[in-house]
């Protein structure tokens, strides 16, 4: 009798440390994907600062400042005039003739 009290005691004693590793497994994955998150989102904030010093660098100048002016607000030096870019005319075609109206025309009816 004293048999199956020590073996139940070592199934439930096994049970409960497959119960824990299963929890350790479940947050090592967990870590796992919250250091890739971070990395991407590290890469994100990288690209974003090296834009951000561009734009920096660029509003250092007059030049920068002028061309961010402009383009914010639509102003424009005195005397300057306004151009506007007009795509050309599309030409139109005629359109492809039935079979029947080429084969007419080959008779020249």
């Amino acid at each position: 009798m004293s048999e199956y009290v020590i073996a139940g005691a070592l199934a439930v004693l096994v049970l409960w440390l497959l119960w824990l590793l299963f929890g350790i497994v479940r947050k090592e994955e967990i870590a796992r994907h919250a250091v890739a998150d971070t990395k991407a989102e590290l890469a994100n904030l990288d690209s974003r600062q090296v834009t951000l010093k561009q734009n920096l660098a660029e509003l250092d100048t007059a030049r920068g400042q002028e061309a961010s002016l402009r383009e914010t607000y639509g102003v424009a030096k005195p005397g300057e005039g306004v151009i506007i870019v007009v795509p050309p005319k599309v030409a139109t075609s005629t359109p492809p003739l039935p079979w029947w109206r080429k084969f007419l025309g080959w008779l020249h009816l």
